[in-house]
């Protein structure tokens, strides 16, 4: 009788692993979610367009572009929702006297295709071949990366050699956040999208600024802590007794600010 209860439990265990296993991308991404959405109003010099990837998807993305600006930010947005919920940003990098360029995802935002590390790393990528189309050099480029983009820009910056690179709620790993959300599994025998920071963050030889709130509910502080201890190069932070998202306050827009006049 114990037995079979045993074997019961067993199965039922192995039922959840691979119910986690081939749905785990619909727990990592979420298209649909408008979290961060505010009434702000894109800025009227805002550009929509669509770059074309590698791998012939269209990605809806917003350009905005002054030829006599002397910084370009490659902005990579999280997890969730779509640019419309990152408007005050990508404002904010406009009065500052900063071009942007902000990529959704695909899968994201009415793109064709399904959101994995490989594919988003590509579609960071392609943002970047258009500047480059744009006569913006790679060493010209500032990455900002929130939350899961901070994973996207850390695996660019070791492609490419970029200007600098700002992390927003930076994660050590994909795995460690699924550890903390799900401790029942064996996330590192069934996780696909590793975007593993923290083994590569010492590679990245550009500047870069962390930015994380004590109080953040999503990416504990630690890891963004941890991630800032084991860079190499050049670093700079901003931490806050703040939650999850920043809202670019002034004091962050402060410390984006002074971070560009460093490395400028």
């Amino acid at each position: 009788m114990k037995i079979s209860i045993l074997l019961l439990l067993v199965s039922i265990y192995i039922v959840i692993i691979l119910f986690f296993y081939f749905f785990q991308r619909s727990f990592l991404y979420f298209p649909d979610e408008n979290n961060y959405l505010t009434s702000e109003i894109i800025n009227k010099e805002n550009k929509v367009l669509n770059i074309r990837t590698k791998d012939n998807l269209n990605l809806k993305s917003y350009l905005y572009f002054e030829k006599k600006n002397r910084n370009t930010i490659l902005f990579l947005h999280g997890n969730a929702g779509t640019l419309n919920n990152r408007i005050y940003k990508l404002n904010i990098f406009k009065n500052l006297g900063f071009n942007y360029l902000a990529v959704t995802w695909r899968g994201f935002s009415g793109n064709k295709g399904s959101p994995t590390e490989k594919g988003l790393t590509l579609d960071a990528l392609s943002g970047l071949d258009y500047l480059n189309s744009l006569g913006i050099k790679d060493n010209e480029v500032v990455i900002y990366g929130e939350s899961l983009g901070t994973g996207v820009g850390v695996n660019v910056s070791t492609i490419r050699s970029v200007k600098g690179l700002i992390l927003e709620s930076p994660y050590t790993s994909v795995g460690d956040v699924g550890k903390i959300k799900f401790p029942f599994l064996p996330i590192d025998l069934i996780l696909k999208d590793k975007f593993d920071t923290r083994s590569k963050i010492s590679s990245v030889k550009c500047p870069i600024l962390v930015m994380h709130g004590y109080a953040d509910k999503i990416v504990p502080f630690h890891m963004g802590k941890e991630i800032f201890d084991s860079i190499n190069s050049k670093k700079y932070s901003h931490f806050v007794d703040d939650d999850h998202m920043m809202d670019l306050d002034h004091d962050a827009t402060l410390a984006i600010q002074s971070f560009f006049n460093s490395i400028n």
